[in-house]
């Protein structure tokens, strides 16, 4: 599974799309919920988690070759915290209001279910590039949809002054009806372009019947 076909790779680089970690995969809600209050908190967590991401992707799949199946694991964690920590230092020094209030949010990226589900599934079984390629997909979705949700929280609950919407419950409910409206343009979307699909098949078709009958005759 090192090389990927041109179509697979594209398929990957859709995956923050049709496989968006939040509102598809469901994957990474402790973080989600508790730091998307705010549009700036949830863009500065979707960042983080991403850059971990695309570092672990790329630190994964390089050592894919040298890793022992029996302990990938405890090495996949072993890679991903000490990416976390060096994030942390950073994010302390420079950006310490975040840090201040999501600190304890930031650490346990080094556990999220979207990264070490990426390493597993994908970086652990394939070449650099297109981990490279997954890790941006996924982590470009995951930052797209906490911010979506943290631009409504803080829309609905500081601005409008729905204050339910600032507490979890209301992240919840914030977030469900994105899920819903995201999975149900998601399948309008499949359907149209499986419907194109279709009809340029039958028009393959029927230019391949008109071209056999033409060479019969």
């Amino acid at each position: 599974m090192d090389k990927m076909d041109k179509k697979m790779l594209k398929r990957t680089a859709l995956g923050g799309i049709l496989d968006n970690p939040v509102f598809v995969l469901v994957l990474g809600m402790c973080p989600l919920i508790a730091v998307s209050t705010s549009f700036m908190d949830a863009l500065l967590m979707g960042v983080s988690t991403a850059i971990v991401l695309l570092l672990s992707n790329v630190a994964i799949s390089a050592l894919r070759k040298i890793t022992p199946s029996a302990v990938r694991l405890p090495i996949y964690l072993m890679v991903v915290a000490t990416l976390v920590t060096i994030l942390q230092m950073f994010l302390d020094k420079y950006i310490p209001d975040f840090y201040a209030s999501a600190g304890r949010f930031i650490a346990l990226i080094a556990v999220n279910c979207i990264i070490l589900a990426r390493a597993e599934a994908f970086a652990g079984k394939n070449d650099v590039l297109s981990s490279l390629v997954d890790a941006a997909s996924m982590g470009l979705g995951f930052i797209v949809a906490i911010a979506i949700l943290g631009g409504v929280r803080q829309l609905l609950g500081d601005v409008l002054g729905i204050s339910i919407f600032t507490a979890p419950a209301g992240g919840f409910i914030a977030l469900g009806l994105l899920m819903a409206l995201f999975n149900a343009a998601l399948f309008f979307a499949k359907g149209y372009a499986a419907r194109r699909e279709a009809r340029k098949t039958r028009r393959e078709a029927r230019r391949s019947a008109k071209t056999v009958k033409e060479e019969a005759l």
